[in-house]
């Protein structure tokens, strides 16, 4: 197997081109309402079916995984996303730009769901949770660059040549995978008897409870973030009244302080128990979204409370995310590969369905937004009842 830190490094560049192609894009929402002849909500729906083409792609190849081993599904999904960001890069219309979104979601999830299947493959426990903060600390970088480099390449040429460069990012990663991702499933631990096999390693997973706490925190807990993904422009742009280069910076400082808290929640890992930081998480999650909501409903919101609100809803989304994660695959270390599928898709289908919902209410209001926030953010916290059935280190019996 390469160096760990090879190996890292490149699960991180595979991790961090999903964040790049949802985030690169967001400055030119209110530009591509006017290019492609349509609303909020109607380019709200190519986010929307990028993350249902990741869940369907996760469901696909996570499973596969465990049955081919891990690099098959990992190259074969990769070029699927190059080709689909290229073609994404020359359509003319929405239509169009909605399926190609969702084929390079599917393509793209291989990296993330196989991503985290090597990670439970090659590390356990504590150093699980430290591989798994790392990830999301680098891959936190892509909220800081994206919109601010996506609001770059929008002014100079357009939202057609984000997915020019997101072709090129997508391409460098699935040469990564080729140099530096080993295959870290031997022969012996692979699932065999096809369909059956597939849908028995399905049904372990979903059939234990508190794997399904762990998993249904961390997607809602996902909704929360794509609530703000989904909304952010608008509230910045038409809300608050900022132009293009502040709203770059405004996305710029939320990623900022997403990257520092995994940082620091990272190093804490070992100091306190998971399932500890995973309660805390969700309260820092949901307090903030709350007062966000109340803000906005008695209208005085106001770009610093707004920003600084925002900031503990990240912190709480870092805690909730670095922690539910590892505990919930160490529920299921026989079908690590299913068992990130699931975790994947239903973080991909909770998100594509909040995305589209911040629009509702029109472009001009953040209330549907922080509604939505709040009401994402209490269903975790209320799914973190689910996991408390059983120890969090007793994983799934093998069957």
């Amino acid at each position: 197997m390469r160096a760990p830190r090879m190996l890292t490094a490149a699960l991180v560049l595979l991790a961090f081109v999903m964040p790049l192609a949802t985030d690169m894009y967001l400055p030119a929402f209110p530009r591509m309402t006017d290019d492609l002849h349509t609303d909020a909500s109607g380019v709200q729906l190519t986010l929307t079916s990028f993350l249902i083409g990741m869940g369907a792609g996760q469901l696909v190849l996570g499973p596969l995984s465990d049955r081919f081993g891990r690099r098959v599904p990992l190259l074969a999904g990769g070029a699927v996303c190059v080709a689909a960001t290229a073609l994404c890069a020359l359509v003319p219309s929405l239509g169009w730009l909605v399926v190609l979104r969702f084929v390079q979601g599917f393509g793209g999830a291989a990296g993330v769901v196989v991503g985290r299947a090597v990670i439970s493959d090659v590390a356990e426990g504590d150093a699980a949770a430290r591989m798994f903060g790392v990830l999301m600390t680098l891959t936190g970088v892509a909220p800081v660059l994206a919109p601010v480099a996506g609001g770059a390449v929008v002014a100079g040429a357009g939202w057609h040549g984000v997915f020019w460069v997101l072709t090129c990012a997508c391409l460098l990663a699935l040469l990564a995978a080729v140099v530096a991702v080993p295959e870290s499933l031997p022969a012996a631990k692979r699932h065999k008897g096809g369909v059956t096999a597939t849908l028995r390693a399905a049904r372990e997973v979903l059939g234990d409870r508190p794997y399904l706490g762990y998993t249904l925190t961390f997607g809602f807990a996902l909704a929360v973030l794509f609530c703000y993904v989904g909304g952010a422009s608008f509230l910045l742009q038409n809300v608050l009244g900022l132009g293009l280069g502040r709203t770059s910076a405004a996305f710029a400082s939320v990623g900022v302080v997403s990257t520092v808290a995994s940082t620091v929640i990272t190093k804490l890992v070992g100091r306190f128990r998971p399932v500890s930081m995973l309660r805390a998480g969700v309260w820092v999650m949901l307090l903030p979204s709350a007062a966000l909501c109340a803000a906005a409903l008695v209208g005085i919101l106001s770009l610093p409370l707004a920003l600084g609100l925002l900031y503990l809803v990240f912190v709480g989304i870092c805690m909730v995310t670095i922690s539910s994660a590892p505990l919930a695959l160490a529920r299921v270390p026989q079908a690590a590969g299913t068992g990130s599928a699931v975790l994947g898709a239903l973080q991909s289908v909770l998100s594509a369905v909040a995305a589209p919902l911040v629009g509702l209410g029109g472009e001009d209001t953040a209330v549907p937004m922080f509604l939505c926030m709040t009401v994402f953010a209490a269903l975790s916290t209320l799914s973190l009842r689910m996991a408390k059935a059983a120890p969090e280190s007793a994983p799934a019996p093998a069957h």
